[in-house]
């Protein structure tokens, strides 16, 4: 383990650079940042939750933000978000589908023909003794010029991790409490996810990164740790007890087996090698 930046705020999103950096977000410190060398530099400022970050089709820096945990009012709405890298420009491109607000956006990927997929893991609202009630989260896809966004899938309890299948038929999401993964038809609208697995003990699912050969390796939360599921539902886990968050893997290197890895209550971002290559997303800049 290598750790690559040290001193973040709750980072997540990790996005592989053609340039050998990674940028995350900084949940907490609500900015986008740029790490390299153990060196760290701002692109900009982002009000709310910055949560799952994905390189669009346009070169630019896509967002979902979840408006901040426990915040209310201006400012705390759910949203996808884009950063133009070359100015820091932040824009807001989705805040609703069909009319409804979304609730709290967690993560993205881009297939190859440009479509936005992202989840809504929902939002916890909070009471005197804790969490009170949750709303609940879906799955959607849209264009990258914000013309379009459509319900996938509505009423889902905590959508976290997204990626596609190496042939862009199938889309997984990863719920977070439910510690599942489900398989979507990416050629379909409106539909019912597919079972594919759940993860081993007392855990939760994070964000996710698919490898070349399909297998899907989601990062693991409560009990810390990288879980690898198969197509087929074989599951497997490697620990990591240097933090119970371990919240996002994102793939790059020469060889593709290079895996960053955020350690998000450390503020740390990583880098593990990996035992086979990741899957080359659809864009980068």
């Amino acid at each position: 383990m290598e750790i690559v930046a040290e001193g973040l705020r709750f980072p997540e999103g990790p996005a592989v650079m053609a340039d050998g950096s990674v940028i995350v977000v900084e949940i907490h410190g609500e900015r986008v940042t740029r790490c390299w060398n153990g060196r760290t530099e701002t692109i900009c400022e982002v009000p709310g939750g910055p949560n799952g970050a994905a390189i669009g089709p346009d070169g630019a820096l896509w967002l979902c933000n979840n408006g901040g945990i426990g915040k209310t009012g201006p400012g705390s709405e759910g949203r996808i978000e884009r950063v133009d890298l070359a100015t820091g420009k932040l824009e807001r491109v989705f805040e609703t589908c069909d009319g409804v607000p979304l609730e709290a956006p967690n993560d993205l990927v881009f297939s190859a023909d440009g479509r936005l997929w992202f989840t809504d893991m929902g939002t916890l609202h909070f009471g005197e003794h804790g969490v009170k009630s949750k709303a609940f989260g879906g799955l959607y896809s849209g264009l990258a010029d914000g013309s379009s966004l459509t319900a996938i899938k509505r009423g889902t309890l905590s959508y976290n991790g997204i990626g596609l299948s190496p042939n862009g038929a199938h889309v997984y999401c990863a719920d977070t409490f439910q510690a599942r993964l489900f398989r979507y038809d990416a050629r379909v609208a409106a539909q019912e996810p597919v079972y594919v697995a759940t993860g081993l003990g007392n855990v939760g699912f994070d964000s996710l990164a698919v490898t070349a050969a399909g297998n899907v390796c989601v990062a693991t939360i409560f009990s810390g740790g990288l879980t690898t599921i198969t197509p087929d539902g074989q599951v497997s886990m490697l620990a990591i007890p240097e933090d119970v968050s371990v919240t996002n893997i994102a793939f790059g290197g020469e060889d593709m087996r290079d895996a960053y890895v955020t350690y998000s209550n450390r503020g740390w971002l990583v880098r593990l090698r990996w035992d086979e290559p990741g899957l080359k997303l659809a864009f980068n800049a």
